[in-house]
């Protein structure tokens, strides 16, 4: 696996960011856990590094944790809470359900900075930061992030179902789904780029293969021998087939070659609006590298909880 990595400044620390930040969540700081727990960037980096080297597909499956967390009412680690008798969390929406992965690797996570620092650092802090490092250590950009989230005591199974896009979404689904969370139409492609790592299940990507024209006749061919018409629904294959274990720009020139795999992935490149962007991307690495860095500091703030407006769970998959 790539294990280069590249960090992009955030060109006067993205001031405009930086204000809202400021404004929508006041206690979050880059120095947080400065003196409450010096050591808690150590721990989960060395705990993403681990996973990931055990199995490459962990760093996808951590940064679309944060990303289906941060849909549904903001960064608050609503998504890690299990179901309960009285309580039923998001993990069994449509989207998650079967599908979303990580979360023993958070779990291991929080078991460690418990040990370190008990009741400091919180999960929603843990998913941010564990999908960072993800991306760089399959050679993807860093970003800076900001501490202090809390984590929430309720989850939302209806807004899990509703907020999150699908696979089967046109290209104004995907730009509506993505502005009702603030992203403009550029943030949304360039944060889709996510897909040059991680797989996905044959169910998803099955209609595409048989019914649609704009898809490479012999890209089509070679996903078919893993995912026939019927059967095989959980048969795996990479979203990016280039190189599905490193983070780059290969996501975009799979478009350019109609060799996306989801229908969704495709729609950034179908004769629509975001066209030129993805022939920016797959010619300019750094411009993409760069984009979605800046995504996803935006998407890492997402509405947190700060302060009384949350907790720090002890365990991830419960409330205090």
């Amino acid at each position: 696996m790539a294990q280069s990595s590249y960090l992009y400044s955030l060109p006067a620390c993205m001031l405009s960011l930086c204000v809202l930040v400021g404004t929508t969540s006041g206690q979050l700081s880059a120095n947080f856990y400065a003196s409450s727990c010096p050591n808690f960037s150590s721990i989960i980096s060395s705990a993403v590094n681990s996973a990931i080297s055990n199995e490459a597909r962990m760093g996808a499956s951590l940064l679309r944790l944060h990303f289906h967390d941060c849909f549904v009412n903001g960064c608050d680690a609503s998504v890690l809470l299990d179901d309960t008798a009285n309580f039923t969390g998001e993990k069994t929406a449509g989207p998650n359900n079967n599908s979303l992965r990580g979360f023993d690797v958070i779990d291991t996570i929080k078991s460690q900075l418990e040990t370190s620092c008990p009741g400091v650092v919180s999960c929603a802090d843990i998913v941010a930061t564990a999908a960072r490092d993800s991306v760089v250590a399959l050679g993807g950009p860093s970003w800076n992030l900001v501490f202090g989230r809390r984590d929430s005591t309720t989850a939302s199974l209806s807004a899990a179902n509703s907020n999150i896009p699908a696979p089967t979404l046109n290209l104004s689904g995907l730009i509506t789904s993505f502005s009702n969370q603030g992203f403009t139409t550029n943030e949304m492609v360039a944060l889709s780029g996510s897909h040059t790592i991680g797989q996905a299940r044959c169910t998803v990507f099955r209609a595409r293969l048989y019914n649609e024209n704009n898809i490479n006749s012999s890209f089509a061919a070679s996903l078919r021998s893993n995912c026939p018409s019927s059967g095989g629904d959980n048969n795996l294959s990479p979203l990016d087939v280039a190189s599905p274990t490193s983070f780059d720009n290969a996501y975009f020139n799979n478009l350019l070659n109609q060799n996306g795999v989801l229908h969704s992935d495709q729609q950034l490149f179908n004769g629509g609006s975001t066209d030129a962007q993805v022939r920016t991307y797959g010619s300019n690495s750094a411009t993409f590298l760069t984009d979605f860095a800046n995504g996803m500091v935006k998407m890492s703030n997402l509405n947190p909880l700060t302060g009384s407006s949350g907790e720090v769970r002890t365990n991830c998959r419960r409330t205090n």
